[in-house]
Parts: C-alpha cells; sequence; structure tokens
C-alpha cells in the first residue's frame, strides 16, 4: 500500500470482501447480524429510558476502511517527521442502537427481534468524538455512513464467512 498517495486513496479493498470472524462477538452490529443468521441468542437491547431521541445510548461508530485510512494518514504524519500525536478516528457522529438496527435491518431486508433489558450498569448515555484534530492535521475524513457500515458487514457475514468463520468457497 502506497503512504504517498493523498488521504482516502489508499485502499483499494472492495467492502465487505474481508472482515473478523467472531466466535463470541460483542459488538452491536456483529450480534444483531448473528441474531438475524440464527447464530447467536435473541439480541438484547439494555435500557430504552435514556434522556435521548428514541431512549437508547448513542455511540460513535466507524467503518473499517476509515479506521485504516487514518492509520495510513497517521504514519504519512510520522514518516514525514512530524511528532508523535494522539488522533480521534472515528465520524464524530454519534448513533444510537436503534438507529443501527434500522440499519441492519434495511441491508438485510429482514425483521430484527430484540428483547428489551434494563440499563447496565456503568454503561454513558453518550459517547462519540471529535475529529477536528485529524481532519486538520491529517486530512482524515471518514468516507462511509451507518448504512454503508452495515451494507460491509452484511455482506461479509453473508457472503463470505460461513457459520465456523471460514471463507465460504
Amino acid at each position: 500500500v502506497s503512504t504517498q498517495s493523498t488521504w482516502g486513496e489508499n485502499l483499494m479493498i472492495p467492502r465487505g470482501s474481508i472482515g473478523e470472524a467472531k466466535p463470541r462477538p460483542h459488538t452491536l452490529m456483529t450480534l444483531a447480524i448473528y441474531s438475524l443468521l440464527g447464530r447467536a441468542q435473541k439480541l438484547k437491547v439494555y435500557g430504552t429510558d435514556y434522556p435521548t431521541v428514541d431512549g437508547t445510548t448513542i455511540r460513535d461508530y466507524v467503518h473499517p476502511q476509515d479506521l485504516a485510512q487514518g492509520h495510513l494518514a497517521a504514519l504519512q504524519w510520522l514518516l514525514q517527521g512530524k511528532p508523535s500525536e494522539v488522533f480521534n478516528l472515528g465520524t464524530g457522529k454519534g448513533s444510537s442502537v436503534f438507529d443501527v438496527l434500522r440499519e441492519v435491518e434495511k441491508v438485510s431486508e429482514k425483521k430484527l427481534e430484540y428483547e428489551v433489558q434494563g440499563r447496565r450498569l456503568g454503561d454513558s448515555v453518550s459517547a462519540y468524538l471529535s475529529i477536528e484534530k485529524a481532519n486538520r492535521l491529517l486530512g482524515y475524513k471518514p468516507k462511509h455512513d451507518l448504512h454503508s457500515m452495515a451494507q460491509t458487514a452484511w455482506k461479509w457475514h453473508t457472503l463470505y464467512q460461513d457459520i465456523n468463520g471460514y471463507r465460504k468457497r
């Protein structure tokens, strides 16, 4: 992979053609997809009484390709002899639990069944970050939205991964 082109032109991997097989997933989108595919129990939504638009927690979700591009941009920064810095890599936008579930339903064309549970101890209402510094210094600008993330994940889990985590032939 070249580190000399501008940010966003480095990774040329087709969306959904690579992924990570998780025998015991813990991330919301993967749990939702596994639930739809019968690989996990019914999905649990923890808390619908938070002070947010839909009552669920808000998080910053990032597409793996955007994250990889951010890392390449940070590497370019260092290769140019610039000092080590801390950069937030995400979208800079919060999405609720129900936002994620709606996008998974749209791309899968399936209805997710879930069970509402009480809040989990320690869950914060909202956690998303500012990407302004990474944008200003690295030129980092995520290209994928939540819908694109769901499309990529759905494609990986349905086309490329069998139930044991191996590539389908």
